[in-house]
């Protein structure tokens, strides 16, 4: 019978990588199709001819049934004359490099069960093999040189393939069927184990690691976007240790455990929970500790959560198969360096913190460390950092417009290329504030314009002129810049990650950032959109004496806002007994190296370390992050609150708030209770400062953003409160609310921009 009709299909979107293209021909195949099926720059190109009904099921089912791991944006059907390939049945083709770059990455994926089973299968031929992958799993992205993904365009270009392996990648029916890394112990990837000279040694390589893992030494271990370091979690020795030798104080570290059973003896954890931790993604989740779960106090002072996570790699499997432990699993880096992801720069990086190297030999290209989500509001999950895993799937805009390139701000970096409707974000970048994460910067922005065939016809960056990446966009580059105010940036964020055209009140809250007065703004109130913003209100301005030395050290911060709130003269707290207070107070007095600022952040740091909380803090954000432990909850009880007429805006008033306070310090209330009551007064504040900014503007939207908001107590406070008051409520789950965020904001205000 000969075919009644033929397609061609233009498929965009997650389509490389995923095993779409053996989907599609045992599709194919099934509906007694023929044509092909083939990789192309634009995405994948498919030809099927059949009878009608056949063609049409075919189509419908292309959406429905795709792999799992696949993310289908766009599919384009014409309808083209009719062939005479009745006998060559249906093929898939060589990929076509040609054209410009519209198609999508594939994140790195978990290992999928199936290779799982064959992992501890001793029948299996690859048993044990630590690089065990298929169609449905495996590297994506930290092992991409180029598009189309192809095996030349990978970091498996230095591994051919054995007969056996070929016969897998060419097998249509084959779960390997064009599986790009696949690979196996004859012809793939291996493994060693060295000391900290590099010399392998002697002994299966995980049963040896795990023995140096229960001898309390420190493993620094290659992984899929590079290194980690690893200690038994339960080794109060071993992660004091970790701590000193890396330079990291305080700040938390992450824990790996072998499944969820060990899991739930660490943490509570909700079935939101599981499902985020067993996730394809398998992001670091922070999760509530268990009273007398059996790690050292040293994995995570001072705070209530545990970040857990789940084996992602076969790597980590087998090392698990023999050290059924959990393990702290933290970047491979001196602190607020890139993470390493080269063995010899491993060996150089990192001899004079591991004790001993897990190496492999495939390269690895992107640098990406893990991700890290919070489940806070109704269990919505909350991206603290969105890096492995998630990148570099595309935020989808409701717009097309001009190829714009945006570059961030300095801390928590990350650049966007915004092309169509599809916003590129990078993978975390970290802090711009010394030369080797600025080399990772370029890195990052070289490859990602590489990939995407990036053409941007402007650049934009953060008003601050001081930042790393502000200077590299300005200095460093011939195309036009544009620079945009930062908390203007996070509103826009905010609106373009929900779609959202605007304009809406931005309550917009964070630490630092470069006002358009000069000063640091950081509690903003805002009305506006990508084309522009008012500054409707802001925190009553206050001094910050010495600078950046008052952030290191929160109770300089409390100095000089007291001094402010009473007229220079500074009440009598018992915090004040531990430091040499009065220079302080007179520098702010006399407004020496004081800069003013309205930030929130800063205001958490103050009362809390007035209260009796975290006086000099080791990593950003502790400060206010134990004190918002410390509470636990929003209070019943709140102070009172007060909104000033201004010529800049209204003023939330700190003054008063900080004067209650004081008097509930002195009447000896608890460090817990003075936090509860001062969550439940700044939502009553931010409540009526949005609610005057809606009567005067008309405007029924509120867009939460900034850094802020990891404060779940605030952001659900919020939530809640604008919610019930009728308030359509914008926040963010698919990037940080951090400055994580920013690029998204600066590329869609440069857009509009160039529209204008």
């Amino acid at each position: 019978m000969k075919p009644h009709t033929r397609r061609r299909l233009i498929v965009n979107g997650i389509v490389q990588g995923v095993g779409f293209r053996p989907f599609v021909y045992r599709q194919a195949i099934h509906y007694r199709l023929t044509g092909f099926v083939a990789n192309t720059s634009h995405g994948v190109k498919i030809e099927v001819q059949g009878q009608c009904r056949d063609v049409e099921q075919f189509i419908d089912e292309l959406a429905s049934q795709a792999p799992a791991q696949s993310l289908l944006t766009e599919v384009t059907v014409i309808e083209i004359a009719p062939k005479d390939d009745d006998d060559l049945g249906f093929g898939i083709n060589l990929s076509d490099p040609t054209g410009p770059v519209t198609t999508f990455i594939s994140p790195d994926i978990c290992v999928c069960q199936d290779c799982l089973q064959e992992l501890f299968d001793p029948h299996d031929r690859r048993y044990r093999y630590p690089f065990i992958n298929c169609t449905h799993c495996g590297p994506r992205f930290t092992i991409i040189k180029d598009l189309p993904y192809d095996r030349p365009a990978t970091a498996m270009a230095a591994f051919a393939m054995c007969p056996a392996c070929q016969a897998e990648y060419n097998t249509p029916h084959d779960r390997r069927f064009h599986a790009q890394p696949n690979a196996c112990p004859t012809c793939g990837p291996q493994v060693t184990f060295c000391d900290n000279h590099g010399s392998p040694l002697e002994g299966e390589v995980f049963a040896t690691a795990a023995a140096w893992l229960a001898n309390g030494k420190i493993l620094a271990i290659k992984g899929l976007g590079g290194f980690h370091l690893a200690v038994d979690a339960g080794n109060d020795a071993a992660v004091q240790r970790l701590r000193e030798r890396k330079g990291r104080a305080e700040k938390p570290f992450a824990i790996m455990v072998p499944d969820l059973a060990m899991a739930r003896t660490i943490c509570e954890l909700t079935p939101a929970a599981e499902k985020i931790l067993n996730s394809p993604q398998r992001p670091i989740l922070l999760a509530q500790k268990k009273a007398f779960a059996i790690i050292s106090p040293a994995v995570a002072p001072g705070v209530q959560d545990f970040g857990l996570m789940l084996p992602y790699t076969p790597l980590h499997y087998l090392l698990f198969d023999s050290y059924r432990k959990p393990l702290v699993m933290t970047s491979a880096n001196l602190s607020e360096e890139p993470i390493c992801i080269d063995n010899q720069e491993a060996m150089s990086r990192l001899q004079g913190i591991a004790d001993a190297f897990l190496f492999h030999n495939r390269e690895i290209f992107c640098r990406a460390d893990d991700s890290v989500v919070m489940l806070r509001h109704k269990d919505k999950p909350r991206l603290l950092r969105r890096s492995r895993g998630q990148v570099p799937t595309p935020i989808i805009v409701r717009e097309t417009g001009p190829q714009v390139l945006a570059v961030g701000g300095e801390l928590k970096n990350c650049i966007c290329l915004l092309k169509g409707q599809y916003a590129f974000l990078s993978q975390h970048l970290g802090d711009l504030q010394n030369l080797s994460t600025l080399a990772f910067f370029k890195e990052a922005t070289h490859h990602f314009l590489t990939i995407f065939q990036g053409n941007p016809q402007l650049i934009v960056h953060d008003l601050h002129p001081q930042y790393l990446s502000s200077q590299w966009a300005t200095n460093d580059n011939t195309l036009p810049t544009l620079t945009v105010q930062h908390h203007h940036a996070h509103l826009a964020a905010c609106l373009a990650e929900n779609r959202h055209s605007g304009p809406a009140i931005g309550i917009i809250l964070d630490g630092t950032g470069y006002g358009a007065d000069g000063t640091i703004w950081g509690g903003e109130i805002l009305i506006g959109g990508m084309a522009g913003y008012e500054r409707y209100a802001f925190l009553e301005p206050m001094p910050l004496p010495g600078g950046e030395a008052a952030i290191r050290e929160p109770w300089r911060a409390a100095v000089g806002y007291l001094a402010q709130a009473f007229n220079q003269v500074v009440p009598d707290l018992n915090f004040l007994a531990a430091h040499d207070w009065q220079p302080v107070a007179e520098i702010a007095r006399r407004r020496l190296n004081s800069p003013i600022t309205s930030s929130c952040g800063r205001l958490f740091d103050a009362v809390a370390a007035m209260a009796g909380g975290r006086q000099k803090i080791a990593y950003e954000g502790q400060a206010a992050i134990e004190f918002m432990y410390a509470g636990g909850r929003i209070g019943d009880r709140a102070y009172e609150v007060e909104l000033q007429e201004s010529n800049s805006g209204r003023k939330m008033m700190i003054t008063p708030l900080l004067r209650q306070i004081v008097t509930d310090i002195q009447a000896g209330l608890s460090l817990a209770l003075i936090s509860q009551t001062f969550h439940r007064t700044l939502i009553d504040l931010l409540a009526l400062t949005v609610k005057h900014a809606a009567a005067d503007s008309g405007i029924k939207t509120v867009a939460l953003s900034g850094g802020v908001f990891a404060n779940h107590l605030l952001l659900n406070g919020l939530i809640e409160v604008f919610t019930k008051a009728g308030f359509t409520v914008l926040s963010h789950s698919l990037l940080p609310s951090g400055d994580g965020c920013l690029a998204l904001g600066q590329a869609m205000i440069g857009r509009c921009y160039l529209a204008k």
